[in-house]
């Protein structure tokens, strides 16, 4: 796939390409900044199709609540399924473990949602047809959103707080949805992941299962049968929660699969947030 790559101090870059591939050229803007902490910038990076559909994905970078950053180009595998449909992507990455926690990691991810809104216009997407999609930690905090969302701070002094960071569909690949064990000094989970290291009586706030109302964002799980890392019961138990409150959900399970799918079980999944982006954010 040819590439155009954007960025503060190189307004176009074009990588050579002809007429006959001209449809699969791709926009990438590396190095969005949508907030700072402790100094810091709070990054994304946004991929625009040739032809775009107007709907937005917002892909959370998160293993472990670790955000890697690494060369767009590097992604590009991962999105083409999206970006041959013509989504819009952006590649959110927020600050990571093991500095900060969950309860600061949900509220980077919020403030991205919030400022993509805010800038929907500049970006050549809806405001009202924005995903968000991610696996492990990504998925949990992509749940975070579809679930526990809020309109905004009207009274804020930033005007992307003002913005909501509300969702309008969800994909969430082996996603913990209840954390209440995970931040127990004895679990297992906590000492090998520094970001469940924070106020256990938080832990309701942070945990998707504990939060599904029939307003939430439709969602599409996808788990392996075989995960040892995050049992599938994480998304049957939630599932269970969707399907009570009414909100249009799916869970597919992938036999034999475990934490992290390959071949044709990835090629399955990636298939199936496409169709379910395709469903929820390009209908009327």
């Amino acid at each position: 796939m040819k590439i155009i790559v954007c960025c503060a101090f190189l307004a176009l870059m074009l990588l050579p390409r002809d007429a006959a591939c001209a449809d699969e050229t791709v926009k990438v803007i590396p190095d969005v900044v949508y907030g700072h902490k402790f100094g810091m910038a709070l990054t994304f990076d946004v991929f625009q199709p040739e032809k775009p559909n107007g709907a937005g994905v917002l892909f959370m970078v998160s293993g472990g609540w670790y955000s890697r950053w690494t060369e767009p180009q590097n992604m590009l595998g991962r999105f083409n399924p999206l970006l041959e449909e013509g989504f819009t992507v952006f590649c959110v990455r927020h600050g990571s473990s093991p500095k900060f926690k969950i309860p600061e990691v949900v509220e980077d991810v919020r403030r991205s949602v919030r400022f993509i809104r805010l800038h929907a216009q500049e970006y050549g997407v809806n405001p009202n047809r924005l995903g968000v999609w991610g696996g492990s930690a990504g998925g949990h905090l992509s749940l975070m959103l579809g679930t526990t969302s809020d309109q905004g701070n009207p009274d804020a002094k930033d005007p992307i707080l003002k913005n909501t960071d509300q969702v309008a569909a969800v994909a969430a690949y082996y996603p913990p949805t209840d954390i209440r064990e995970f931040v127990d000094e004895n679990s297992t989970y906590y000492h090998r992941f520094p970001a469940l290291q924070f106020e256990a009586d938080l832990s309701d706030d942070f945990s998707p299962l504990l939060h599904v109302t029939p307003d939430d964002a439709p969602t599409l799980l996808i788990h392996g049968d075989q995960d040892k890392l995050v049992p599938i019961s994480h998304s049957n138990n939630i599932m269970k929660q969707f399907e009570k409150q009414k909100v249009p959900a799916e869970l597919i399970v992938i036999k034999d699969a475990a934490h992290g799918f390959k071949g044709e079980d990835q090629n399955r999944a990636s298939q199936a947030v496409v169709n379910w982006f395709k469903k929820y954010l390009l209908s009327p």
